[in-house]
């Protein structure tokens, strides 16, 4: 079952922010963890659902970025400002981009130009919300896991959709976050989004499905549970491979891939209009995409 509402998923795990950014806490005996950053206009949402919830933000000791795309760091800055003593980790990788001043320039022209399209501006005049190069913080890898008290969180790196995005897995709750490493449980779909190098993020779902996943806490549009839950990452596969072999066959037809690109871009939204990102940044994704996938590197998986 898919579900969209920020609220209680189960004893020590919530899920804030807005159906297309969604982050997540998890309660331990230590504090609460923040897991994925979300974008930067649902500071209000979060803050609006800690009121709700019974949510003590001084709790909040940790906070875990899944890769550091604009619409998954949008809210660390706030945070990091707000609470001086909280602690931010992210892969090694993710940490090289983030202090990057073109990527973090590029992340910021992004956030307002989606917060822009969501008719959210006014969140800026509000909020102190632009990512800086300065920021730093802890560097989680492969095999780690962070002890929440009574929780503990493992890390997988699971290259792909970027070359640093991570996974987080609660075993005690069945509870994985692939961030975007997995299929995104949009409308009825399963969207799949190897932006970096496609065969990685078909390789990674193998590693993914070995888990046991009461929830599947996704990034955008909510979370899944149940049997769902269970077969998502199976299913991801599958859809991976479907949207492999169409982008195979668009560029087949038209042997350009700023044509396939625009082609796929516009069928989408055609189908799509209401989708978050904007029609430039869905478009140079799936530029990154066809050149990896018509490129002859990997195998059609």
């Amino acid at each position: 079952m898919r579900i969209r509402q920020p609220g209680k998923i189960c004893e020590h795990l919530w899920c804030l922010g807005r159906e297309e950014s969604c982050v997540y806490l998890l309660e331990g005996r230590e504090g609460f963890l923040m897991v994925n950053g979300g974008m930067s206009y649902i500071v209000p949402d979060v803050l609006a659902q800690f009121e709700q919830f019974g949510i003590d933000a001084e709790r909040i000791t940790k906070f875990l970025i899944l890769h550091s795309h604009f619409d998954h760091v949008g809210i660390v800055p706030f945070f990091k400002r707000r609470l001086p003593r909280l602690e931010v980790y992210a892969s090694a990788r993710a940490w090289e981009i983030l202090h990057m001043t073109k990527a973090v320039n590029t992340a910021n022209e992004f956030s307002r130009s989606v917060t822009k399209k969501m008719g959210r501006e006014e969140v800026y005049s509000l909020y102190d919300l632009d990512w800086q190069d300065h920021l730093k913080g802890g560097t989680v890898r492969e095999g780690d896991k962070m002890d929440l008290g009574g929780l503990s969180v493992s890390i997988m790196e699971i290259p792909g959709h970027s070359s640093c995005t991570i996974a987080a897995y609660v075993p005690e709750l069945k509870a994985l976050f692939p961030s975007d490493g997995s299929g995104v449980p949009f409308k009825g779909i399963i969207m799949t989004s190897g932006n970096s190098n496609y065969t990685q993020f078909q390789e990674n779902l193998d590693r993914l499905k070995t888990l046991e996943v009461d929830y599947l806490c996704a990034d955008h549009y909510g979370y899944v549970t149940g049997a769902e839950a269970r077969e998502f990452n199976l299913r991801t596969i599958e859809a991976a491979r479907e949207h492999r072999a169409l982008m195979e066959d668009t560029y087949r037809l038209t042997k350009d891939i700023d044509v396939a690109a625009n082609t796929l871009t516009a069928s989408f939204f055609t189908e799509n209009p209401g989708y978050f990102l904007s029609h430039e940044i869905f478009l140079s994704v799936y530029r990154q995409m066809l050149r990896h996938v018509v490129s002859g590197t990997g195998k059609n998986r």
